[in-house]
């Protein structure tokens, strides 16, 4: 029993220093956090405005040539989102770097 006491103290040392974190470490976890959720506030604005310039050329298609004013308003689309993933897999990394 008499080496149980200092396995169990220095384990309950050693879990409480890993929980400790500088200031230093707090700032820049804040901060690498903040810039992910730039990126995809970034990235919700890229999609709006993507669908938006599709739903505005849909709106002035004369009606002479439909389809390919439904194609190019699907491509707005598809070029926006795409965009928009790319912002929010940045994010995603920029968070795992915590």
């Amino acid at each position: 029993m008499s080496y149980l006491k200092p396995v169990l103290t220095a384990a309950i040392l050693a879990v409480a220093l890993t929980g400790c974190e500088s200031k230093q470490e707090n700032q820049r976890e804040k901060a690498v956090e903040k810039k992910a959720d730039t990126m995809e506030q970034k990235a919700d604005v890229v999609r709006e405005r993507g669908e938006a310039a599709a739903d505005k050329a849909e709106k002035q298609d004369p009606g002479m040539d439909t389809s390919a004013t439904e194609r190019a308003a699907e491509t707005a689309r598809e070029t926006s989102e795409r965009s928009a993933d790319q912002l929010e897999e940045y994010a995603d990394r920029e968070r795992e770097k915590k």
